[in-house]
């Protein structure tokens, strides 16, 4: 989605905001930060970029209210595009916003990072982007150093680690009205009650309908119909149902376009099958608000990342595992009375 060879920090200030449960403080700091050094300016590109590197989903902000305007985060995020001079003022106001929505005893305190990056790639164009980065895990690292002919060793506590960003969010300066383009890393606070805090309080996003969204979307869908929901109208074996996996995952890497009468005719190949699997989908676009049905485009990246979750394994007892990748007529069940046992044949040319 992102690359980041490209990209400059302009701007970068740094507040520590920590619980208000836990009877601690909000930090902010008065000025912002420059930085001269070359390597450490390297070493925070890292830390803050890097990952959004293998992140795919898009979100937008939003507000209960339907305006934009009262969410806090877009409306200072606005501000920061437009006037850059008060970029540590308006950093302030969002770490306070931060510091605001901290109330659950298990979030963890840190410091928050909010910068100003300008060239980062995005879909092939350049934009300015806004991060807004909370470290909140510490580690302890050693130090080993040439001394008096041999080494010694120290330590540093509560260092960073710059491989493990624990939460971010990258505000993309491109469709503003709609709530710009934002993508969110949280590592930490798995918990249900402290994990919302990041993305549901803090920052107040939904996922963008794009064809990422929409292809994963679908390919979810379709796995739970086949895997659970299918099981209501027909009687089908495990091996058929991995057929039908298999056929959907055929269909979406082949295809550059998703339709769903296509889809329909190709795959599921039953007009029954077919209505009950749209009417799954139709409950989905009506309880999240989200068009599938009406066709989009597929996304590569979404199918690789999906693949991995459609199982093509038939476990039988714990003798023996299955893959089954193509063709379903190749594979027979039956049940033999003399052993009172199932059984499963396979018809093959060659061992390879």
């Amino acid at each position: 989605m992102i690359t980041s060879f490209e990209a400059s920090l302009n701007n970068l200030s740094v507040h520590k905001v920590g619980n208000k449960l836990q009877n601690e403080y909000l930090v902010l700091s008065n000025n912002a930060l420059i930085i001269q050094d070359e390597m450490l300016n390297n070493l925070l590109m890292q830390y803050f970029l890097k990952p959004f590197e293998k992140v795919n989903e898009v979100y937008h902000f939003t507000h209960s209210s339907d305006d934009l305007a009262l969410n806090e985060v877009y409306h200072f995020a606005k501000k920061c595009f437009a006037d850059k001079a008060k970029f540590h003022e308006y950093s302030q106001q969002i770490a306070r916003h931060l510091f605001d929505v901290s109330n659950h005893p298990k979030i963890k305190s840190g410091e928050v990072y909010i910068a100003l990056f300008n060239q980062v790639q995005v879909e092939g164009e350049l934009h300015q982007s806004i991060g807004i980065f909370k470290s909140e895990t510490k580690e302890t690292y050693l130090k080993v150093y040439p001394d008096a002919g041999g080494f010694a060793l120290s330590y540093e506590q509560e260092a960073i680690n710059i491989q493990k960003l624990d939460k971010g969010c990258l505000i993309i300066d491109t469709h503003e009205d709609k709530g710009y383009k934002v993508m969110v890393i949280d590592q930490t606070n798995k918990t249900q009650e402290a994990a919302v805090y990041w993305k549901d309080d803090f920052l107040k996003l939904k996922i963008r309908n794009d064809s990422f969204n929409q292809t994963t979307n679908v390919l979810g869908l379709y796995k739970n119909f086949v895997n659970e929901k299918i099981d209501d109208d027909f009687k089908i074996s495990k091996p058929d149902k991995i057929d039908l996996l298999n056929k959907s995952m055929k269909y979406f890497k082949e295809k550059e376009s998703f339709d769903f009468d296509e889809f329909s005719n190709e795959v599921i190949g039953n007009e029954t099958a077919a209505n009950s699997f749209k009417a799954m989908v139709k409950n989905y676009e009506q309880e999240f608000e989200t068009p599938l049905s009406a066709g989009f485009e597929i996304s590569g990246q979404a199918v690789m990342k999906q693949k991995s979750s459609y199982k093509s394994v038939l476990k039988l007892d714990k003798n023996f595992h299955v893959y089954i990748h193509g063709d379903r007529n190749l594979l027979e069940q039956g049940f033999d009375d003399g052993k009172g046992m199932n059984y499963v044949k396979l018809f093959y040319k060659s061992e390879q």
